[in-house]
Parts: C-alpha cells; structure tokens; sequence
C-alpha cells in the first residue's frame, strides 16, 4: 500500500494529471487490471489517457470508466476494438471493504492515478481522495508560487 517503490519514468504509461489538482490525496492502493490482448499491445506503445477516467464500486467489485486505450493500426481485423471500454480492477477483499466504507464517507472518492507496469504486468494506482474547493486550489496554488519563490531569493543570495 504505502511503502512501494517510486515509479520510475519508463514504467509509467499514463498519469492523471488533474488529480493531485482537484483533489486531496488521502491513500493510494496498486490494482491489477483485467485486460484483452490489443489493449496489452497498446499500453506498451503509450496510446492510454487517463484524464477523464472515474473508478466505480459496485456489488463488491471496482470498475475502471472512461480511460481511453488507443488501438495500434496493427490490431487484428477479426476484434473490435472498444476505445472506452469498462475494466475490471482486481483488488483483494480488504482493500476492496477499505475502499468501499471510505466512498461512503461524504465527500470521498476512489480516482486513478496512473498506469504503470510491474513485472510485466499492468498496475493502476488509484487513490481515496477527498475533493478540494476552488479556495483549496488556489491556496495549494500560492503556496506553490512562494516555494518557487523563495528558491529564487536562495539562489541569488
């Protein structure tokens, strides 16, 4: 759960960029995902976003919504790839009951992070986070601002 190794960069496939910005990051968790051979092929030539993609909980299972998988043109003739399919997260029971009584909670959510292999297979990180307010953003933002800021003042001096 926390103490897993940082991702280094030529694991990453996708991040969601917009995360750490609209929301609070309280836990993160790395789950399996079910998924069909062109879509294998695809995540290894990079053609996934994660932008507007949501994590659902539903009858005790998670669903991973909205990610895009961009078939490579080489696909086979006889699949129809579907871009915006549905995928299965696998997850094991304890961490499946945490998730679900936190979503629960007011005001928390379950979002994906990234997609990433590990040991050749491919992981999504999702996060129960807890949405910010448009005060929030802008606070996160000038705190920010002055770190920059006071690195300049280091420097010069």
């Amino acid at each position: 759960m926390g103490n897993r190794p940082k991702q280094n960069s030529s694991n990453l496939i996708a991040i969601n960029k917009s995360a750490k910005y609209e929301y609070f990051i309280e836990e993160s968790f790395e789950a399996g995902l079910v998924l069909e051979g062109w879509e294998v092929k695809a995540l290894r030539a990079k053609k996934a976003q994660l932008n507007e993609s949501y994590i659902l909980l539903k009858k005790g299972e998670a669903w991973l919504f909205g990610s895009h998988i961009n078939p490579l043109p080489t696909a086979s003739a006889h699949i129809q790839p579907e871009v915006l399919r549905t995928r299965k997260l696998l997850l094991n029971k304890r961490e499946l009951n945490r998730l679900i009584g936190a979503t629960q909670k007011k005001g928390y959510s379950c979002i994906p992070l990234n997609l990433h292999w590990n040991n050749n297979r491919v992981k999504c990180d999702i996060a129960l986070a807890k949405g910010k307010k448009l005060h929030d953003k802008r606070a996160v933002e000038k705190d920010r601002d002055w770190s920059r800021q006071k690195q300049r003042l280091m420097r010069q001096h």
